[in-house]
């Protein structure tokens, strides 16, 4: 048996061969058959740390070592490019990097230990054995001159701690023995695990490593263990367990015990089938860079989690799924596992880089590609944008964002969308400095930078292009060590210059070509472990744990130059460099007078943020000394506070976020400290300010650290919005046409699939409650009432409610105080309180909402203050809550309220909701509540343009007529959304309830004469109009004053009244009489605004609507004067309508045109040629203008021809006789007085229209004289009417004006063939048609509305 293992030193440069290059066999090593039965299997091998040797364990107790002499420059391999490739064989490091080594393997020495061997572990001279009669062997790698060392465990004291020192029990029984160890440098100790399933750390009391001098410590909680791996940048300890968890502990550096630190176990609400399915831990293993570990079972299944526990990946949801066949996949086990940086099942996504803990993009680095989350960067150039980044970016180029208001573009650009965008490596670069180790992106989020094994490259996200070095050997010559950041265009990096052997710190411009001469290089005293940049100072962490802090200015030359201020020696508390895992500034200070900080000073760098092992400590500037305030004086050459004495903040700190922005209206947010613990989710040091600028308590902190717990694992803090933005992994089955027996050929049909998503949390409602919790009500005031312009700040108050009654409510011991009452109070501080109360609780069991509205108040009276405000759609929920809750009596009368409210306030959709709603209620349907709406649906606003396509003629015989008068239904009346219910159950009580609520609100409508108002809520419940006009025909559908009905409708519809042409020389209506000074002015100002009205309602300008027909009656003489001087140019625009949107607008009926037109709704195409005609004289050209602006919207005419339709089919004739009026269509009036002649009409009503029409008449002679020509050309009617009124004789004595249209009275279908041509609408009863026209109607009767405000329709001439 053999095997291939790679020399942990040469770790990158045979993984990059890997990766880049084919992989090749360099050597093997064949046992002979003999000896291969002698030693057995070969089981585990270890490296010497400086690879010359391998040791290798057998299954019978031996332990092989070869060694592995040098290449000395003897290559198997030498890789070939094409030519013209820039690599040329002369670049440094060409041979070690591109060229295969030839090696040889010699056994040098077999040890025989007599026992098996359970674990082997490698430390720096030695090699450390354990095997299972209980032994501990200390081999040494040199020659093994001192032979073995064996140590019995049953002499090694254990103890809970070291304080205890000797006096620890001893194991007590022979046949315990380790079964896993590992050595854990920074600790200086191992960690074990023994057969029985206890843990424990074994550490040497001095430097000799005998029985003597060792001393170990339990972990007292663990009792079956199976497995360990240690992590030596945070100084952890992973103990896999039998029951499927890791335990995770360190050593408390006071007493030498093992301290729990946190747990890595499934949840059943994660995964409830699974969790407690997958078997014992197999196998632990930490990544290179220490921050993610990597689990797996027996029974299969792959996991990674951070450092502290955050849950990164688990494939179980990909293992343990079915296929698309129905079998069930056989899950992913894996027997061993690398630490390496060549990433399995995906885990390349998600390679965590502590430089990038201070951005406000989502970046994740993988191997080959980054991938990007941080919205268009084409789009991110407004100020909102321009700020999104945090506390180390520079202040010189961005625009303070203190306005405190919530930019939703530039929040939607950074919050961008759920994929990622992958930038790919540029390939030049990856071949020979494969994989990427360092990445950051600039403030923008529009460049990226990324550094290989040597030298880097930066691409632009707007351009799409990479730069990379021109010359080669620049590139080669030059190491990243300390990462790399953005300050405004320039890219800041610690390197080692190969070819001096020096550290340096360099510049590039990013504008520049990418070479050396175009660099800025400082030359740095030690080994550059972290860079950040904080402003305009740029922060190094040294080698020898020292802290380097320089300026950084833009020069005259293309570069920037950089200083050094002050430097801060941290080796007293840093026991090795390796611990430390990111430096920065910050502005975050702890000093009383915190409130009364000046804005520029709160930008200064105050204090060191250092997170040492997960440890966050801070190092705050000693300000006890005496203040000097030099303003004149250089900034670089003003002596620097010393720092204070380190401070540890919190603990379990993985990353961390703060931003040095300026904000006066969301203080909380920008000057709080954000910290990410892993599985113990976040933390914010917020800061605390007096109220009103108040002195602050002297008991009061100024500083408290708030723990919350998110759902994602955080990459970015969004400061302003409250936001945290982050990325969630879910795996799924690589499901395909791939049977099982051909798996074997598709490997990747064994391996779950990964889909890595970027998504946000808002975190705002933990907070608050955090600080309600303490008493910090103020506080939480202070801060939710500076994010209230959030969007989803209503959101933040409904989850915070909705937590805490869950928390409480469902709690089965009882709480002594509550948080529920302070919770509701807090929340009635805001104008959503109503709202959120009732979203809360229709979210919420039944069973929970006695708990909860006994905190925030009884329903019937928050259903009472939605009705105050005028709130009908949360009263409508509220009203969902009653019926659950109050008796059907309750509900029914709150129902009514909110009917009648809704009728008055025309929300037809929800008055539907409410009729079904009161059905329900009284057929005991109450198991079923309606759904009530939160929005308004934009259909059901207003309007009934639904019957627009419908076939309205109002052709019918006086026969036809007077046998409808008596009937309380129609064949004829459309049917409304909800029309068939007024059949069903008719003589229920419920339905005659709801019947006299929709009859009193159409009587009331009628009564106060809104005819359209009464037309929309006709259409919109589906009223049977016709049936209950006939009831209400003597009594509300009578008109008592013709002239204040004319009026009224006038202004209802839009609709202009007549003007009189101000010559009528060739006018076929001659009125001289009236021809007045004042009355041409009159007109003329009447004849202007009326086309102003016309084309703003016809949609012809796209200029809001800012006054009526007639609003400059009103004005001053000079206004009127203004009007009609411009007679002659409105003169020549009033045809422009017609001819370009005629569609649109109504055409005058006075003219034979539109009386002969059946195409009142369509397209008016058909108009004569000859309107564009130059024959037209000036006189005519006047009058048709005229004509044409006293007719009003297209809309309006169809509505009102509807009700005409309706009146008429009603009997209710006066009202015809009006709309005929406003129409000026004599066939209407001529049609009335027919009806009259040929039925049975009381005297009173005859009686009425008489009357009605002289007053009609006094008053255009008077006010409106364009009303004249009309009522002269109905003037034969109206005095037969009267005569025939004296004489109570039959109606059908009236006869119409035209002697022809006399004859065709006696034809009963000629009379409907005639009329019908004249005033019949294209009959469409397409119910897709209606609804579409309705909702045209419905959008612009708001416009409507509006305009009744801005004038006024009197036409009294004073």
């Amino acid at each position: 048996p053999f095997f291939l293992t790679i020399c942990t030193r040469r770790l990158d440069k045979q993984e990059r061969s890997l990766r880049v290059q084919p992989s090749v066999l360099i050597v093997s090593y064949k046992e002979l058959s003999k000896a291969a039965s002698q030693f057995g299997p070969y089981k585990q091998a270890e490296w010497r740390p400086d690879g010359t040797m391998i040791a290798v364990s057998t299954a019978n107790g031996y332990i092989l070592f070869f060694e592995i002499p040098p290449a000395r420059d003897k290559y198997l391999y030498e890789p070939m490019y094409p030519k013209g490739s820039p690599h040329i064989k002369g670049t440094p490091h060409y041979k070690e990097e591109q060229c295969a080594p030839s090696l040889n393997v010699e056994m040098k020495k077999v040890l025989d230990l007599q026992a098996s061997i359970t674990s082997l572990q490698s430390t720096l001279d030695d090699l450390l054995v354990a095997t299972a009669d209980g032994f501990l062997h200390l081999v040494h790698w040199d020659g093994m001159t001192n032979g073995r060392k064996a140590i019995n465990l049953c002499t090694v004291p254990f103890s809970v701690d070291l304080q205890s020192s000797r006096a620890g029990s001893f194991l007590g029984f022979e046949d315990v023995y380790i079964r896993d160890m590992e050595y854990c440098a920074t600790l200086d100790g191992f960690a074990v695990v023994f057969n029985d399933g206890r843990v424990g750390f074994i550490t040497p009391m001095s430097s000799r490593f005998t029985a003597e001098q060792l001393h170990g410590v339990w972990a007292q909680d663990v009792v079956d263990g199976t497995c360990v791996a240690v992590n030596n940048k945070y100084r952890l300890m992973a103990f896999g367990c039998a029951n499927g968890s890791v335990q995770v502990y360190t050593i408390d550096t006071t007493t030498g015990a093992m301290q729990f630190s946190h747990k890595l176990e499934l949840t059943p609400k994660q995964y409830p089938d699974i969790w407690n399915k997958t078997g014992p831990v197999k196998l632990i293993r930490w990544s290179p860079d220490s921050c993610v570990v990597m689990v797996t079972w027996e029974c299969g299944g792959l996991s990674l989690w951070s450092v502290f526990g955050a849950q990164l990946i688990c494939t179980l949801g990909g293992d343990f799924a079915y296929q698309s066949d129905g079998t069930k996949k056989d899950p992913l086990k894996i027997s061993s596992m690398v630490s390496m940086n060549v990433k399995i099942a995906g885990g390349c996504l998600f390679v965590f880089f502590n430089n990038l803990y201070n951005q406000e993009q989502v970046l994740l680095q993988g191997e080959d590609r980054l991938y990007l989350n941080c919205g268009d960067a084409t789009q991110a150039q407004n100020p909102r944008n321009t700020s999104a980044y945090s506390e180390h970016k520079p202040t010189r180029e961005r625009v303070p964002f203190s306005d405190g208001s919530l930019d939703s573009q530039g929040l939607s650009t950074l919050l961008g969308h759920r994929h990622w965008h992958v930038v790919q490596i540029h390939s030049t670069y990856l071949e020979s400095n494969w994989p990427i180790r360092f990445s950051a992106i600039d403030k923008l989020g529009q460049n990226v930078a990324v550094v290989g094994k040597f030298g880097f490259a930066h691409y632009s996200l707007l351009t799409k292009k990479w730069k990379l070095f021109g010359n080669v050997t620049q590139e080669q010559n030059m190491m990243v060590t300390g990462g790399l950041a953005w300050w405004n265009d320039f890219i800041v990096l610690a390197c080692y210059n190969l070819n001096d052997h020096q550290e340096e710190l360099r510049i590039y411009l990013r504008t520049s070509n990418l070479d050396n001469a175009f660099a800025h290089i400082t030359k740095v005293q030690a080994n550059t472990l972290l860079l950040s940049v904080f402003r305009d100072i740029v922060i190094l962490f040294r080698a020898d744990c020292s802290i380097c802090l320089y300026s950084i200015e833009r020069s005259l030359n293309p570069t920037a130059s950089v200083q050094i201020l002050q430097e801060v020696s941290m080796s007293r508390y840093i026991p090795h460099p390796f611990l430390v895992v990111s430096v920065t500034l910050t502005s975050v200070r702890t000093e009383t007078g915190i409130s009364l900080k000046m804005p520029q000073q709160a930008c200064e760098a105050e204090s060191i943020m250092l997170n040492l092992a997960g440890q966050l400590i801070m190092l705050q500037r000693d300000r006890s000394g005496p203040q000097i305030r030099d303003k004149d004086s250089n900034p670089n050459q003003r002596k620097h506070l010393p720092f204070c004495a380190p401070v540890v903040l919190a603990q379990s700190v993985e990353n961390v976020w703060t931003t040095c922005r300026i904000n006066k209206h969301k203080r909380h947010l920008l000057e709080a400290l954000w910290l990410s613990c892993g599985g113990a989710g976040m933390k914010v040091w917020l800061p605390l300010f007096p109220r009103d600028h108040r002195k602050p308590h002297s008991f009061l902190s100024r500083r408290i650290m708030l723990p919350f717990h998110i759902n994602i694992y955080p990459l970015a803090v969004l400061f302003e919005d409250a936001l945290v933005l982050g990325a969630v992994n879910d795996t799924v089955l690589y499901d395909c046409l791939y049977t099982q027996s051909s798996a074997r050929e598709h490997l990747e049909v064994l391996f779950p699939f990964s889909i890595v998503e970027r998504t946000s949390q808002i975190y705002l409602h933990h907070i608050l409650r955090q600080l309600l919790v303490r008493n910090l009500g103020e506080q939480a005031l202070l801060l939710a009432h500076s994010c209230a312009t959030l969007p989803y700040f209503p959101h933040v108050l409904e989850l915070m409610l909705h937590e805490v009654l869950e928390e409480e409510a469902t709690s089965r011991e009882p709480i002594p105080d509550p948080l529920l009452p302070t919770v509701a109070k807090f929340i009635t501080e805001f104008p959503l309180f109503l709202q959120t109360v009732v979203h809360c609780a229709r979210k919420t069991e039944y069973a929970l909402w006695n708990y909860l509205f006994a905190a925030v108040g009884n329903p019937k009276d928050l259903f009472e203050e939605c009705l105050m405000a005028q709130d009908l759609d949360t009263a409508a929920s509220y009203l969902i809550i009653l019926q659950n809750m109050e008796v059907p009596a309750v509900s029914r009368q709150h129902a009514t309220l909110l009917f009648n409210t809704a009728l008055e306030q025309g929300k037809w959709d929800l008055c539907r909701h409410m009729i079904r709603f009161l059905k329900a209620i009284g057929s005991g349907e109450t198991e079923t509540p309606p759904a009530t709406p939160t929005t308004q649906e934009p259909s059901s606003s207003s309007g009934f343009e639904f019957f627009r396509h419908r076939s309205i003629s109002l052709s019918q015989s006086a026969e036809n007529l007077h046998s409808k008068f008596n009937l309380t239904k129609t064949l004829s009346m459309p049917s409304g959304p909800s029309g068939k219910r007024w059949s069903k159950d008719s003589d229920c009580a419920e339905n005659m309830y709801i019947d006299m609520m929709l009859w009193r609100h159409a009587r009331r409508l009628l009564e106060e004469i809104k005819l359209k108002d009464l037309g929309c809520f006709a259409a919109q419940l589906g009223f049977e109009l016709i049936g209950w006009l006939c009831k209400e025909r003597a009594r509300a559908a009578r008109v008592e004053d013709f002239v204040f009905a004319l009026k009224k409708l006038h202004k209802d519809f839009l609709w202009p009244f007549p003007v009189m042409p101000a010559s009528s020389i060739n006018s076929p209506f001659k009125t001289g009489k009236y021809k007045t000074a004042m009355g041409e002015q009159l007109l003329k100002s009447q004849s202007a605004d009326t086309f102003v009205s016309m084309e703003m309602d016809t949609g012809v300008s796209n200029t809001p609507r800012s006054r009526s027909w007639l609003g400059t009656i009103s004005s001053s003489q000079r206004e009127m004067d203004t009007a009609s001087s411009h007679g002659p140019h409105m003169q020549d625009a009033f045809l422009s309508p017609l001819l370009s949107k005629g569609d649109e607008c109504s055409i005058g009926s006075a003219t034979d045109l539109t009386e002969t037109s059946s195409m009142v709704d369509g397209d008016w195409t058909m108009v004569d040629e000859n309107f564009s005609s130059p024959s037209l004289t000036q006189s005519e050209l006047e009058h048709l203008s005229l004509e044409l602006a006293s007719k009003g919207p297209h809309k309006s005419q169809v509505q009102l021809r509807y009700l005409l339709h309706i009146f008429m089919e009603a009997g209710c004739l006066d009202w015809c006789i009006i709309i005929g009026l406003i129409l000026r269509e004599s066939s209407v009036i001529n049609q009335v007085f027919s009806v009259m002649q040929s039925s049975d009409i009381d005297g009173e009503i005859c009686q009425n229209i008489k009357t009605g029409l002289y007053a009609v008449d006094k008053w255009a002679s008077t006010d409106c004289p364009g009303y004249k020509p009309f009522l002269n050309v109905i003037k034969p009617q109206i005095q037969k009417l009267s005569e025939i009124a004296e004489e109570q004789i039959q109606p059908e004595a009236f006869q119409p004006a035209n002697p022809s249209k006399v004859t065709e009275q006696a034809n009963i279908r000629a009379e409907e063939s005639r009329t019908s041509s004249s005033h019949g609408i294209n009959p469409q009863s397409d119910a897709s048609n209606s609804s579409a026209s309705r909702h045209e109607e419905d959008k612009s009767k708001t416009e409507d509305e509006e305009s009744f405000q801005e004038g006024s329709y009197d036409c009294t001439v004073s």
